[in-house]
C-alpha cells in the first residue's frame, strides 16, 4: 500500500519580498493538483531564530579551529 499526500511545505532560501514572491506563488499554483498557496509572513521570531542559529554555528566552528 502506498502513502497519500494532502500537502507539501516549501521553504525559501531567503526572505523574499511579496512582489517577488508573487511569481513563485503563481508558479506553484500552476502545478497540477495544487488547490491553494498560502504564504507565511516572516516576523521578529524568524529573524531571531536565524541569527541565533548562525551564531551557534560560528561558535562551533571557532571551537573546532582552536
Amino acid at each position: 500500500m502506498t502513502d497519500s499526500y494532502i500537502a507539501f511545505t516549501v521553504t525559501l532560501i531567503k526572505e523574499t519580498r511579496d512582489d517577488d514572491a508573487a511569481k513563485i506563488i503563481n508558479a506553484i499554483e500552476m502545478i497540477r493538483g495544487v488547490c491553494s498557496v498560502s504564504p507565511v509572513v516572516s516576523n521578529a521570531n524568524d529573524h531571531w531564530a536565524k541569527e541565533s542559529a548562525k551564531n551557534e554555528l560560528k561558535e562551533k566552528l571557532i571551537d573546532i579551529f582552536k
